[in-house]
């Protein structure tokens, strides 16, 4: 397995041009990682609506939740 430090030795390597491309494929898979990481959780989330798992709640509720950073709602 390839370490962070040797994949970056091996790509300082490269001509800036082709570190340019490289990022550029890089920064554009993380992107797409991140939708279908969010596609799912909103197929879930339907899915618990349409099943009856989600309850009623206020909606001072919901904008307080969402409004909390994400290290406070791992926390709990």
């Amino acid at each position: 397995m390839t370490t962070l430090d040797q994949a970056l030795d091996t790509v300082m390597q490269l001509p800036i041009d082709q570190q340019e491309v490289l990022l550029d494929i890089v920064r554009k898979q993380h992107i797409e990682h991140r939708r279908e990481e969010i596609a799912t959780g909103a197929r879930e989330a339907i899915a618990a609506f349409h099943a009856g798992k989600l309850q009623p709640q206020p909606l001072e509720e919901i904008i307080s939740e969402l409004r909390r950073s994400p290290e406070e709602a791992d926390e709990e």
